[in-house]
């Protein structure tokens, strides 16, 4: 085993050629393989196409927090620029509802020398049609799986099909890009690694997701996530309203061991304070 460690925003008009982003950078806070020692080229782009109350980007992803508008050679010349700084790869943070300027994007900086991977980081509720889309400009995806129940799917993020979106994105990007393959320093090269934040007082869920994961494919990578934190509008849903105990925790990984699922990394339960960006300052993180 190898175990480390119908609400809606308003979606922006795609069919213009800019796109908002909160932040870029190099950043540290993502999987291992991901981040390595110099650090994944992140871009947080603003808005998302589900409203979780709990959501720890709530500042970008529920329009409190304005980013700034960039043109595509913009946004070309900034993947450049995270590649000349010796990133890893391109982390495009909640890029669905952007992904036609972004792909236009990358076409502009692939002609001028973008060679490092590309990271579809998204909640999971990607459209086939947007998968299709961007198919051979994504070498890694990272896509949540929230929930296992269509019910509190509902409740905490505003949509009532998730887990039947999730579980067929989930399938197609495995069809696109297969499990995940490293190169030889242990960077990740291309494939797929899904994330599960555990909710408090909700591990029936948490099992459901690990269910699905195992029916799609047993030899997945997976993060499962402790970072919990109620922020938002969680502090009106008295069962969400904490951090998640080492009790709930163990619970969760010893289901997703009895499972047989292998491979991945899990969170220290203590990090749950640790990684919570605040997009008013210059450097959220």
């Amino acid at each position: 085993m190898r175990w480390k460690f119908k609400w809606r925003v308003r979606i922006p008009n795609k069919m213009n050629n800019l796109v908002n982003i909160s932040w870029f950078g190099k950043h540290f806070g993502e999987e291992p393989p991901l981040v390595g020692k110099r650090g994944a080229g992140t871009i947080f782009f603003t808005g998302c196409n589900l409203r979780c109350l709990y959501c720890q980007n709530y500042q970008i992803s529920h329009g409190l927090v304005k980013g700034k508008d960039y043109n595509l050679t913009e946004l070309a010349n900034i993947m450049l620029d995270l590649q000349r700084q010796g990133a890893l790869n391109i982390d495009l943070v909640t890029p669905t509802v952007w992904f036609k300027q972004i792909k236009e994007a990358h076409l502009l900086a692939k002609e001028r020398g973008l060679v490092i991977p590309i990271v579809w980081n998204s909640n999971g509720y990607d459209d086939l049609k947007i998968l299709k889309e961007v198919e051979g400009l994504v070498d890694i995806y990272l896509p949540d799986f929230k929930y296992g129940d269509s019910e509190l799917a509902f409740k905490y993020s505003g949509v009532r099909n998730y887990v039947e979106i999730a579980k067929e994105s989930i399938k197609e990007m495995l069809r696109q890009v297969g499990n995940l393959e490293m190169n030889q320093d242990g960077s990740a090269k291309k494939g797929v690694i899904v994330r599960h934040l555990i909710l408090p007082n909700n591990l029936e869920n948490s099992f459901r997701v690990l269910d699905i994961i195992k029916e799609i494919d047993k030899n997945i990578h997976i993060n499962l996530m402790s970072q919990y934190e109620p922020v938002y509008k969680a502090k009106d849903f008295p069962e969400i309203n904490r951090p998640i105990t080492k009790k709930e925790f163990e619970k969760v990984f010893d289901y997703l061991t009895g499972l047989g699922l292998e491979n991945g990394w899990v969170q220290e339960i203590e990090s749950h304070n640790d990684l919570l960006p605040d997009f008013n300052k210059e450097n959220p993180f």
